[in-house]
């Protein structure tokens, strides 16, 4: 009988997170088997899965989207970002004012006069620039902003809702182009406004709810529109151009084509408007 030496124990190999290499876990994802060190465990319906498997999963989630298309967000960024841009640009309008001479619109600033640069971002820009004589210009304007914003960035989506907002400002341009003086300098944001007025009443008669209260809303502002000093043209246009706006998002049918038929409605809306600035600028430099 032979005697051999006594056999060794099966190696066993100590399992490590593969993130923290430098930590043992025993603990193991439900979902890929692999060690997950405290840190990187991350509590599950069964057991615990990985920070790894967790990231993959919510990748692969698509974001529940509003009735809308708009994707549900937290917080409303963007209309804070609209009333930071103004309040910044306000202050700067005092430390330089050269700031104001650089925005304002006036329809002379897109006309084909000679000698006059051609200058249509102005239709836009102007709609962050506000009085400097009456404080209460821009306090109303971001007051409406912020309660109409946090109403209608989540239903709409971020980009849907700051594109109604630039279009119903570059709308209220358009109006101080076709309807106001050649040399009618605006600024302000109350077309932007207007348009969420409008955005607002759109969605409310969409969804066959009582619109008296921003029908009341809308007429107080409009009686405002008519005092000396203010531009009712941009007014008007911001407010057409948000309802047209609003009804591309709306109305469209929900289904796989409703996001690509909102954005070439709204596609077609900057389309005319910017046709609408042509026009206008051949007569102002005709009638001038």
């Amino acid at each position: 009988m032979s005697f051999g030496a006594p056999a060794e124990p099966p190696h066993t190999e100590v399992p490590v997170c593969p993130r923290h290499p430098d930590r043992v876990s025993y603990v193991r994802c439900q979902r890929c088997g692999r060690p997950a060190c405290p840190e990187c465990q991350r509590s599950a319906a069964v057991g615990v899965q990985c920070v790894d498997c967790v990231n993959e999963l919510a990748r692969n989630v698509k974001a529940p989207r509003t009735v809308f298309g708009g994707v549900t967000a937290g917080q409303p960024v963007v209309t804070v970002g609209i009333i930071v841009a103004c309040v910044v640009v306000y202050i700067l309008q005092w430390v330089v004012p050269a700031v104001a001479d650089l925005m304002v619109y006036a329809p002379v600033y897109t006309s084909q006069l000679p000698g006059v640069p051609f200058q249509p971002w102005r239709m836009v820009t102007a709609g962050f620039l506000h009085s400097q004589g009456f404080l209460l210009h821009i306090v109303f304007n971001m007051y409406a902003l912020w309660v109409f914003g946090q109403a209608l960035e989540p239903l709409l989506g971020r980009a849907r809702f700051i594109t109604v907002y630039l279009l119903a400002i570059w709308g209220g341009s358009v109006a101080v182009l076709l309807l106001g003086q050649w040399n009618q300098g605006v600024v302000g944001a109350s077309g932007g406004v207007f348009g969420l007025f409008a955005t607002l009443f759109i969605i409310q008669l969409q969804r066959k709810q009582d619109v008296r209260g921003i029908l009341v809303l809308i007429a107080i502002n409009a009686v405002i529109s008519l005092m000396p000093g203010i531009s009712w043209q941009a007014h008007l246009g911001g407010l057409v151009v948000g309802a047209l706006a609003a009804a591309a998002i709306v109305y469209v049918p929900r289904g796989k084509n409703q996001r690509a038929l909102q954005w070439a409605g709204l596609g077609g809306i900057a389309v005319l408007l910017a046709a609408l600035t042509w026009i206008g600028s051949a007569l102002v430099t005709v009638t001038v």
